[in-house]
């Protein structure tokens, strides 16, 4: 029985040291910046409601 309890908590050490591990090598922190080379612009966005604007 005390086999049995040693191995569930070797089992979970080991879950939560691989859980551990795939975050820190997930990247995250590491993302490039985001980059606009052109100036935004709403140029095709509708100011007036589309049916106003047909006629």
């Amino acid at each position: 029985m005390e086999l049995l309890g040693i191995a569930l908590i070797i089992l979970v050490i080991g879950i939560i040291t691989a859980t551990i591990s795939a975050l820190r090598k997930d990247g995250l922190g590491h993302n490039p910046p985001v980059r606009s080379d052109e100036y935004w612009m709403a140029r095709d966005l509708p100011s007036v409601n589309y049916t106003l604007r047909i006629f």
